[in-house]
């Protein structure tokens, strides 16, 4: 029997989410049976989207009962096979939460190519946050050469890809990040022809005069991350017929200043004078362009023509606190647990 270490959730937060709201348990694993392959986890992956799961609103999924696992998706070492389709020492991408092994089936298991990049990578810049960002920009954004794109959490791990392959377009790319630290990398490493700490913007009034001196031709495309000022002081600078990908609000996941966000007239006058497009996207729902972002990407990655940054925590018993972190945006780039 195999000795599981978990992260469970043992109460929902009332606002922002604490350590008192998880717990780390320890439990056994049965043998594995046929057809089954035993993991053992390497890296777990940590995204703002897991906020959602804590509360027992419905939603597009359902939420993590309380006493359950967290949801999560980890890179993961087959340590032992009972399934023809899967050997020993493979790596593999799996739904499996935030533990230390778990059991599986092998359905909906993705096989990583350890010569391609890092493995971690599967969990971020050719992983979901990588998929999610080429879905938003080009199937939901419908961006093209000579536009221009504003990039919401520029250097995390969505908008980090989103910003480099809009700019590999031809695109003018514009970022809102927080911290001159993440702003410098931005514009240096990333591409990116500027970008604004919201941290230093008194208002949301302040934030868009920035903005507007930066996009001289308004705003094709905004690429929403985080809600809050930086979606009202976007949405006036949108050109007509602007599309706007809503992949996430994080600003107001934890109900923090939703109580002074944007007034529903405001942002409906808009979207009705600038004639919108608005589309909220759930990258599950975009499984069939997998393949075409991967072969996009993946050459991109290995030749070393796309930076990515990773904040690594070690320690399952640790993901809490680095999950904390991550949605008050202490993390640069893509959030990983080292496991194992």
């Amino acid at each position: 029997m195999i000795e599981r270490k978990s992260v469970n959730l043992v109460s929902r937060p009332n606002g922002p989410p604490t350590l008192e709201n998880f717990e780390l348990v320890t439990s056994s694993l049965d043998e594995i049976k046929d057809g089954e392959i035993l993991l053992e986890t390497k890296y777990l992956s940590l995204d703002p989207y897991m906020r959602g799961r804590m509360n027992a609103d419905k939603s597009y999924a359902p939420p993590v009962p309380v006493g359950g696992i967290m949801e999560g998706e980890c890179v993961a070492e087959i340590i032992d096979s009972k399934n023809p389709n899967f050997e020993n020492g493979e790596i593999v991408a799996a739904r499996i939460g935030w533990v230390t092994h778990a059991i599986s089936d092998g359905i909906e298991l993705r096989k990583v190519n350890q010569q391609l990049a890092p493995i971690s990578t599967a969990l971020g810049v050719l992983g979901m946050p990588g998929h999610t960002a080429w879905t938003g920009l080009n199937v939901i954004g419908k961006a093209q050469p000579g536009e221009t794109v504003v990039i919401s959490a520029a250097t995390g791990a969505v908008g980090s890809l989103a910003g480099q392959l809009a700019k590999a377009k031809g695109m003018r790319v514009v970022g809102v990040a927080g911290g001159a630290e993440k702003c410098a990398f931005a514009k240096s490493e990333l591409g990116y022809d500027e970008c604004f700490d919201h941290k230093l913007a008194a208002d949301a009034t302040e934030l868009r005069k920035w903005l507007s001196d930066a996009v001289p031709k308004g705003i094709d495309v905004y690429f929403e991350n985080v809600g809050g000022k930086t979606t009202e002081a976007v949405l006036p600078l949108m050109n007509e017929f602007g599309r706007v990908s809503v992949c996430g609000m994080i600003a107001w996941y934890s109900g923090i200043g939703v109580n002074d966000a944007i007034r529903l007239p405001a942002a409906w006058r808009a979207i009705l004078t600038k004639r919108l497009q608005v589309r909220g996207f759930i990258v599950w729902d975009h499984n069939d362009v997998f393949d075409q972002f991967f072969s996009d990407t993946a050459p991109l990655v290995q030749s070393n023509q796309i930076t990515y940054r990773e904040t690594i925590t070690d320690g399952i018993e640790n993901a809490p606190q680095a999950f904390l972190d991550l949605l008050d945006g202490k993390n640069f780039g893509k959030q990983l647990v080292k496991v194992s």
